[in-house]
């Protein structure tokens, strides 16, 4: 069994937006789960000791995190991919995950709407350590949903805290994934229970999220 709150996938999709800019993620008042697919050595060795760093991690290359579940498993093929076979689901602070937001520079000019023109867009990119994209999500099945989801690339000081320090929690959910894996297609098919993340002013401006009431 996962420690991650799970519900199944056709209850959950009918409280989420169909369209627009979201961070759907699991999370409450302490952390922020996200989630990575990694190779054995390097998935297996983070599991086991909490952090990053062993079994070949790498420090001196960006690092991309998603704290949306079913973007994930189209990126890494319910886990089926080589190289994507270990996934992770990561806990983070949430006020670290609050400050990756407000750090978040687009990796292409013009994806969000608050730079004057594209040199104070690279100002922006040279200076922070944390990238942006906005990218279709994905149903089950893998078909593009039209609803955005984010992902998230650290590198520098940002990856050096978000391999250690910012963590709260790393499991390994890969038997969870190759069971729900199996259910795709079916009223069984169970995931992480997401909802929309209330990011703060700052980081919603930052990522050009687009409001949810729900």
């Amino acid at each position: 069994m996962v420690r991650l709150r799970t519900e199944r996938y056709d209850l959950q999709r009918k409280r989420w937006p169909e369209r627009g800019r979201h961070v759907l993620a699991q999370f409450d008042d302490r952390g922020v789960v996200v989630y990575q697919a990694y190779r054995p050595s390097i998935g297996l060795s983070a599991a086991r000791n909490g952090r990053f760093g062993d079994g070949g991690f790498s420090l001196e290359r960006m690092s991309w995190i998603k704290p949306n579940f079913l973007w994930m498993m189209y990126r890494c093929g319910w886990a089926t991919k080589e190289g994507q076979e270990v996934v992770l689901a990561v806990t983070l602070a949430r006020t670290a995950f609050d400050a990756i937001l407000e750090a978040a520079v687009p990796s292409s000019f013009g994806q969000v709407d608050r730079y004057a023109d594209r040199a104070s867009w690279e100002q922006a990119v040279a200076a922070s350590d944390v990238r942006l994209q906005w990218d279709p999500d994905h149903h089950p099945s893998g078909a593009p949903a039209e609803r955005r989801a984010v992902q998230l690339g650290l590198r520098g000081g940002a990856l050096a805290k978000y391999a250690g320090e910012w963590i709260l929690s790393i499991e390994d959910v890969t038997p969870f994934v190759a069971e729900q894996r199996e259910r795709r297609g079916t009223p069984d098919l169970v995931i992480p229970s997401e909802a929309v993340y209330p990011c703060p002013p700052a980081a919603a401006a930052a990522i050009g999220s687009d409001p949810f009431p729900g």
